[in-house]
């Protein structure tokens, strides 16, 4: 055997050179990529046993850690970068900015508010005039002071710029007593004549204040700090004395109530929404509506137009995380109660699908405009949601009878115009139920997995496709994912926001997915943290090396494009590189603190079992348990509380744990890299186009020095080679077949529809419900058909003449406009499986007895609803009924039920009960007209004839056919198209087929009567006590003919088997029966009594309803069959087309 070394001769490692053996050297890809492996060899020998070798070592790889994927150096290494970018923003801003709220990173001067221009939102909105950045980085510097302690002395130093922060605060603005020292070189608190808007205030001002109060009472954890309160409240902690000289004793709590006492006046609204803005001086005069504008002063009133009161969902409903935590530290219910009144006023007002909006008024609680989003506007709603849960979770519901110790003459609490919470919405469970309902709606209406998952804009009604562009805040939505147990969506997610980032070098504020470009020239991008608070928790929930790849690349692509000497600058544009003049406070309040923590795998925070919470703004939050040590991290109990009120949400059809990790892919360590969709957001953002050694930007968007080098390509351009698997495959993307169908135009089609009918600008169509579209025209017509793969292919119509149709929208075609049809791509196809059955009641209204005079009393329509007493099933009897209340067979049970006709006899009474209400509340000529018909007219005319003194009232009902060997076809009965039935008087004999009835009972025991198919057209039997073939058995012989037996219908006597409205809307949308409805199975062929198979089988079908259907179909003046139609395209069934029987 020839043996050569590939990489040519070197020394043996052996320490003798003359024993050593001939060798070859191989390669072969390991953990880190490729290595030499030298294997002994010896001349004349087989080649089996090295080959088998071989063959080892690339088949079993020796498994190493994912996370050792980069190296530990490093990641230590990016952490470090990651510091050092934090101080060169904060640094900077204590030096040029401070007390102000925030630093012109370009300009190197304080950012303060526009007074000049008071409606400067976008500015004026945020900043307060409160030292805004230095509060927003105070919990930022706290969890910088656990750095590890080969980070030198950056722990120590993060741990003493905490407390002097604390301290330079405390100096601008007091300590929140009422006394002197509460006072500061800047008044008293936050009195400053500054109108903000509540939500940044919240979430920006008062969580940063509690987050750091809480680690600096040690109720969070801060490696190595141990307060000399150690065990004391955190609610009114023990004075804390510090290295700087400084004694802490709750100022920063007592800063944080100050500051949210001074909101409280926007939430006197009749809604419970909070108005947007609020003075923090003077309140909110300029909201001429509210109960408080009365006695509020002027001096902070606004000139000009009326203040807006459009709020969004977001705003209204995304702070119960920061008052929950301050009405359990303070003891004041207020905060805690108005926060989650919120949030279920945004709640209870969502769409019949399940959906919010995203603008909404806080005033009078009416969507403004028509989005559901799940970025901005909508997105801390849903993030709220679930951490509402989390942090509620193992805590008693609040006291609602306990006092604020703040309380007094002049204390202000919108509470007193509401009615409490119930315990119900107080309760953790009700957030959790509220969360998969919200990501369920998501889900159905919002996701689309058309080349790649992302989600869409869509009316917030109907679910229509609204925009298709995806916005920077957006990408927070895989991070809750996460925390949800969502993993695998929460990848798909993030990774079309990694390929978004990897074109631009940035998030631009939207991308649209249909031009693949810059949405509307929105590119900014403020210093955003959401795509890498994503990234950090999929980072702790995968331990997947990508994602600290994914962070190197955020943290050079900032490094490179957004540093100033004074500090870090936005991008006012992510094409051209131009910067705009302003470092956002949640640079260094959330940026910067989850790219920390994403590199820190060991820190405290990331390991700390307990049910704590990052607020919207990055901002940890916890309810210390009652028992508490700073020396070890909280264990708050879990487990359910001690109220017998409180309630438990569970529902197994959404998800309640979390999924474990998945695999490291063999070799790499990486499971995201091996995913056989990777790369299918790279082709969604068309990244295989553009050049790979410029993978940062699109070819002359970005100057080169904008750009980064990678190795392995362009997704993202920080990935190493080792990491992609060699044999690499990409699962087939999703793009779904789409087929347009144009039916041909009539000029003289007729012009007409309503005024709701607006949306469809159509004369053919017309809305009638928000999810139902009439058809009253196939001129013109224009549909467009996806097809959907699921267990079974179906076509779904997603555009009626050029509008998007939402996912449980349908349209309904009148059978009549069908007739003449036949196409293969538009076929007319009768329903097997599913019919209607139609069972008609006469109602004799000129009949009058003592029934009549009772029932006024009752409620006619929950009398019409259970017109049937079950006494008969209560005890037990299974009496066979005919028509004519005769029995036509005895059952063995001699106890005798109610009979036929007292049933038809309560039954009409409450109908005409019903009536007598209506015409009651009718005009008194339209009263006259009416009572003519109902009670005759001596002028002859209607009522000169009995039979238009009969009320016509009809049953429709959901059958399903039998199946199996025993199964007979349905007799050839159909209602006429167009026929139509009158509300008084004969009824056209073609319509109801059948006239005699015979309740049958279970016909289990003994055969019925011989009579019974003989002289009835249909038999009505109970489900159960045998089976479906044993009591067909049971009918005797008979000679077919007309008048004889037609069809059985078999009832569940299950009364409540199946939901009414899940029955409806299978009809409606021409969908198989709910799961309760299951097609009766007749196993063996059909035998009569006598052991003979029939020659004639017998159709069957069967219904829902127990007792009540059991006697309404024994009742029944006739009995008649509807059969369902639906559209076929290509053999393949159109799922959200209606056909209408009439």
């Amino acid at each position: 055997m020839d043996c050569r070394d590939l990489e040519g001769d070197g020394p043996s490692e052996s320490g003798d050179d003359d024993d050593r053996s001939p060798s070859r050297t191989v390669l072969t890809r390991g953990t880190f990529g490729l290595h030499k492996i030298s294997m002994p060899c010896r001349s004349g020998t087989q080649p089996w046993p090295l080959l088998f070798a071989i063959l080892l070592v690339l088949i079993i790889p020796i498994p190493i850690p994912g996370a050792l994927a980069m190296r530990p150096g490093r990641v230590a290494q990016l952490r470090r970068e990651t510091i050092d970018m934090f101080y060169h923003g904060y640094d900077n801003y204590m030096r040029v900015a401070f007390p102000e709220d925030e630093l012109r990173p370009v300009s190197c001067v304080p950012l303060t508010r526009d007074p000049k221009n008071p409606r400067n939102v976008e500015l004026n909105d945020v900043l307060g005039n409160y030292s805004l950045t230095l509060i927003d980085s105070l919990s930022t510097l706290a969890i910088l002071a656990s750095a590890p302690p080969e980070d030198g002395d950056t722990g120590p130093k993060a741990l003493r710029d905490f407390q002097e922060g604390v301290a330079a605060l405390v100096e601008q603005y007091g300590d929140g007593r009422p006394g002197p020292s509460g006072v500061g070189l800047r008044g008293r608190g936050f009195d400053v004549d500054s109108k903000v808007q509540v939500f940044e205030t919240v979430i920006r001002g008062v969580g940063g204040l509690l987050s750091a109060h809480l680690f600096a009472v040690g109720a969070l954890p801060i490696t190595g700090y141990r307060p000399s309160s150690a065990g004391s409240d955190p609610r009114d902690p023990r004075p804390i004395k510090w290295p700087n000289k400084f004694t802490y004793d709750g100022q920063l709590l007592r800063l944080a109530l100050d500051l949210a006492q001074r909101l409280l006046p926007a939430f006197y609204t009749k809604t419970g929404m909070p108005y947007p803005r609020v003075n923090l001086r003077h309140g909110i005069p300029f909201y001429t509506n509210s109960p408080l504008h009365a006695s509020s002063p002027g001096a902070g009133a606004s000139e000009g137009p009326p203040e807006i009161t459009e709020t969004c969902s977001a705003g209204a409903g995304s702070l119960v995380l920061e008052f929950t935590v301050l009405s359990r530290l303070t003891g004041d219910p207020r905060f805690e109660e108005l926060a989650k009144r919120a949030f279920w006023a945004v709640w209870y007002r969502k769409s019949q699908i399940g959906l919010i909006g995203a603008g909404v008024d806080a005033e009078e609680g009416h969507w403004i405009g028509a989005f559901s989003v799940i970025g901005a506007g909508a997105d801390s709603f849903f993030e709220y949601a679930l951490k509402s849960h989390i942090l509620l979770s193992g805590h008693d519901l609040p006291n609602r009878t306990s006092l604020s110790k703040h309380h007094g003459a002049e204390r202000m609490d919108p509470n007193t115009l509401f009615t409490p919470l119930s315990d119900v919405e107080n309760s953790p469970a009700a957030f959790l139920e509220a969360w998969h309902q919200a990501h369920a709606a998501i889900k159905r209406h919002l996701y689309s997995e058309r080349d790649h998952p992302h989600y869409e804009n869509v009316n917030l009604w109907t679910g229509s496709l609204a925009t298709n562009w995806v916005d920077s805040l957006g990408a927070y939505y895989a991070g809750l994912l996460v925390l949800a147990g969502e993993v695998d969506e929460a990848i798909k997610t993030n990774l079309l926001y990694t390929a978004i980032w990897t074109r631009y070098a940035a998030l631009p504020e939207r991308y649209s997915i249909r031009d693949k470009t810059v949405e509307g020239g929105l590119g900014w991008w403020p210093l955003r943290p959401e795509f890498i608070e994503s990234t950090y928790h999929l980072y702790r929930a995968t331990k997947d090396p990508w994602y600290l790849y994914v962070g190197e690349m955020v943290l050079r692509d900032i490094t490179r494009r957004c540093w100033t000497p004074c500090g870090w600058a936005g991008l006012q544009n992510v094409l051209s590189g131009e910067k705009s003049d302003r470092m956002e406070s949640f640079f260094l309040g959330e940026t910067s603190k989850y790219m920390y923590l994403l590199f820190d795998d060991s820190h405290p925070l990331n390991n700390l079992d307990a049910a704590y919470v990052f607020t919207t703004e990055g901002h940890p939050l916890i309810i210390p348990s009652e028992k508490w040590k700073s020396q070890s991290p909280p264990h708050p109990q879990r487990g359910h509380s001690s109220r017998k009120d409180m309630v438990v949400y569970y529902d197994e059809n959404y998800t309640n744990t979390c999924p474990a990790q998945p695999a490291a892919a063999p070799l790499t360590g990486s499971a995201t890299a091996a995913r056989g969709d990777l790369y299918h957001a790279a082709r969604m953002l068309d990244l295989h186009l553009l050049p790979t050694s410029r993978p940062g930007i699109g070819p002359g968007d970005v100057p080169s020095q904008f750009m980064g080098t990678s190795e392995a390509g362009f997704f993202p351009w920080t990935l190493p080679l080792a990491l992609l698997p060699d044999n690499g495959t990409c699962s087939k993307v999703y793009q779904p077949l789409e087929a347009t169908l144009e039916f041909a135009s009539n000029a003289q089609q007729m012009v007409g529809g309503s005024s709701f009918n607006f949306m469809m600008g159509s004369q053919n169509l017309e809305r009638i419900t928000t999810d139902r579209i009439r058809v009253t025209s196939l001129s013109g017509l224009k549909l467009t058909m996806r097809l959907e793969e699921g267990d079974d292919k179906e076509w779904r119509i997603n555009k009626v003449n050029g509008v998007p149709l939402g996912r449980d929208e349908s349209l309904i075609f009148d059978r009549a406009i069908l007739g003449d049809v036949s196409d293969p791509r538009f076929n007319l196809v009768r329903d097997p499986v599913v019919v209607t059955l139609q069972h008609l009641h006469r109602i004799d209204l000129l009949s009058r007895d003592e029934t009549d005079e009772d029932q006024l009393d009752e409620d006619p329509i929950s009398g019409m609803n259970t017109p049937v007493s079950s006494e008969a099933s209560a005890t037990g009897t299974e009496d066979t009924l005919s028509k004519g209340n005769t029995a036509a067979h005895k059952p063995a049970n001699k106890s005798a039920p109610r009979s036929a006709s007292s049933h038809i006899s309560e039954f009409g009474s409450l109908v005409k009960s019903l009536l007598n209400r209506v015409v009651a509340s009718l005009d008194p000529q339209d009263y006259y007209s009416s009572s003519t018909i109902i009670h005759g007219s001596s002028s002859g005319g209607m009522g000169s004839d009995s039979q238009y003194t009969y009320y016509n009232l009809v049953f429709n009902q959901t059958a399903v056919t039998s199946t199996g060997i025993g199964a007979a076809p349905l007799p050839p009965v159909d209602v006429p198209v167009g026929a139509r039935i009158p509300e008084f008087g004969p009824v056209p004999g073609n319509i109801f087929a059948w006239k005699t009835v015979l309740a049958g009972g279970d016909a289990c025991t003994t055969p019925l009567p011989e009579e019974a198919p003989r002289d009835h057209q249909v038999i009505v039997l109970r489900r159960g006590g045998c089976s479906f073939s044993a009591k067909l058995a049971n009918i005797p012989a008979y000679k077919p003919s007309s008048k004889s037996l037609q069809l059985v219908v078999m009832v569940s006597d299950e009364p409540d088997e199946t939901d009414d409205d899940d029955v409806e809307h299978a009809r409606l949308n021409n969908l198989p029966p709910p799961p309760g409805l299951v097609r009766p199975l007749l196993e063996e062929a059909q035998f009569t009594p006598a052991g003979i198979q029939r020659r004639h089988p017998i159709a069957m079908i069967m219904v829902g309803g127990g007792d009540t259907t059991y006697h309404r179909l024994a009742m029944a003046e006739r009995i008649g069959l509807r059969r369902r139609y639906y559209i076929e395209s290509q053999g393949m069934r159109v799922r959200n087309i209606v056909v209408d029987e009439g």
